[in-house]
């Protein structure tokens, strides 16, 4: 039987099958392929030019207009995320908290990744303490103690815990919160704070006992200010005719011899 010979192709002549088929699309790619490289540089050369701008304002800025002036023009730079936290903590020095809290709000709104974010939150707690409002802050630093338990806050976080639940004379509930400390984050300054205290409420927590009395002796007196006195009763004069004012009779006996 005749055995059939492999057909050999050429491998230039592919290649130029292939580019003559699909040139078009070849040269749209490659034409989009420059265009995204050279977009690309271009905003990297944009997003620096920018950022230095807005480092260069802020570092000038002083006051909370000029913090403000920076947030409008450069929202979404670094810069930008550094002023919202100077503002917010001018503003707290003002002790004008709610201004402040809004502030913060606005500035996790547009970087919940930043690396400050949890601080942000600590600010937040802090201020509605000094609002007054416990339960609220309490409620936030629980939230960022679990939350954000392995940043350098979640220890901070519970040791406030401890202080408003103190206030509130919730001594078991803070007691166990600074046995957590002590043991997830014995390294950390907290831990030392939260020691201090456990060992103050244990202190507190023990009964106070009161000093024995011994009972009184027989025959003594019950005060304890001084020696037992007896009371000495006065007595009634004797009656004119009591036994003891008549003379005593003699006793009969032989009588005398004239």
């Amino acid at each position: 039987m005749p055995i059939a010979k492999e057909l050999r192709t050429d491998p230039a002549l592919e290649a130029q099958v292939f580019w003559f088929k699909y040139r078009r699309e070849i040269a749209v790619l490659l034409i989009l392929a420059i265009v995204a490289i050279f977009a690309i540089a271009g905003y990297r050369f944009y997003r620096d030019r920018r950022e230095a701008t807005a480092a260069t304002l802020f570092g000038a800025a002083k006051t909370p207009a000029a913090y403000e002036e920076v947030i409008n023009r450069y929202g979404d730079t670094a810069a930008a995320a550094a002023a919202y936290l100077l503002l917010a903590d001018g503003q707290r020095k003002q002790a004008k908290y709610t201004e402040a809290n809004a502030t913060l709000v606005k500035f996790l709104e547009k970087f919940p990744q930043h690396e400050l974010a949890s601080t942000a939150r600590m600010a937040m707690a802090a201020n509605l303490e000094a609002m007054g409002k416990q339960d609220e802050a309490l409620a936030t630093y629980q939230q960022i103690a679990s939350a954000n338990a392995e940043s350098f806050n979640a220890p901070m976080a519970l040791i406030e815990q401890v202080h408003i639940l103190q206030e509130k004379n919730r001594i078991d509930d803070a007691r166990r919160i600074c046995e957590t400390i002590m043991t997830q984050y014995r390294d950390s300054y907290a831990a030392m704070e939260a020691g201090q205290l456990l060992r103050t409420f244990l202190k507190s927590a023990k009964p106070q006992t009161s000093p024995i009395v011994a009972p009184p002796k027989l025959g003594s007196s019950a005060s304890a200010t001084g020696p037992p006195t007896m009371k000495v009763l006065p007595t009634a004069p004797p009656a004119p005719n009591s036994p003891s004012l008549t003379p005593a009779k003699p006793l009969p006996g032989p009588s005398a011899q004239p």
